[in-house]
């Protein structure tokens, strides 16, 4: 039987450092839509959802995303777990795989990757990220959808309700605890200083240069090196990693 792997991308225009990010446009395209051009390539996805919040903003992501051909649902701007669990309960779906849409150059074959190594070990949960040597901005998540409705029935803190999956990681093997099983899909260097994703105005001139010198097609490897040997970085890189994730594990305490 053909495995379902049902791709969840979150997206509002809701940011408090840089609002409407995803809908800023490089030659007439959205960042969102670039994005979904881009994950549209993967070949072990069956089907991608655009997740993005009921307020009234966001009807726009969720009109955009159906009309260019995606499925698109809304749920709670904060709890963004009950979000991605709403999305995607009725689908049946036997894995997960999540990214987001503040990362607009995002590498299908990096994704498929990622699933097919996942999958392949059949561990609960596997990303990029559990190490951080790949640039920010191509972090991608897979897990059993059956780990997915654990962590949205069993979730407290605010911090996992707000990121998917720290409920996840903070009960697999990789932290020592058994109720998950997590594995790291490594790089071959250390490129943690390298973003590629879109919070701040940097990030977007960084991501404009990137499309105008190289196009939309490339693959992360490509841009990586374009902005090391361009010494690109230092349009971005006092920008700290993780910080919404930071923010809500401080509330936690």
């Amino acid at each position: 039987m053909e495995i379902k792997t049902i791709l969840i991308t979150q997206a509002r225009t809701g940011s408090t450092r840089f609002p409407n990010k995803i809908l800023k446009e490089i030659d007439k395209k959205s960042l969102l839509e670039i994005h979904l051009e881009r994950l549209n390539q993967c070949n072990k996805i069956s089907k991608i959802i655009v997740a993005t919040t009921i307020k009234e903003d966001d009807q726009l992501i969720y009109k955009k995303a159906i009309d260019w051909g995606f499925s698109a649902s809304r749920g709670s701007e904060l709890d963004v777990l009950d979000r991605f669990y709403q999305s995607v309960k009725d689908e049946n779906a036997d894995w997960i795989v999540r990214v987001t849409s503040d990362c607009p150059l995002i590498d299908p074959v990096l994704v498929d990757e990622v699933i097919r190594f996942v999958q392949e070990r059949d561990i609960d949960y596997g990303s990029n990220g559990l190490i951080e040597h790949f640039p920010d901005g191509q972090d991608v998540e897979v897990f059993k959808f059956s780990a997915l409705k654990t962590a949205w029935e069993n979730a407290k803190l605010l911090s996992e309700r707000e990121h998917v999956t720290p409920y996840i990681r903070n009960n697999a093997n990789g932290k020592g605890n058994n109720l998950f099983t997590s594995i790291n899909y490594p790089c071959a260097a250390d490129y943690s200083k390298i973003r590629m994703t879109v919070d701040e105005v940097q990030d977007f001139e960084l991501i404009k240069i990137l499309i105008h010198k190289l196009g939309t097609k490339m693959s992360w490897q490509e841009y990586t090196d374009f902005i090391i040997s361009n010494n690109l970085s230092k349009i971005n890189d006092d920008i700290i990693r993780n910080e919404g994730l930071l923010k809500s594990l401080k509330k936690d305490s």
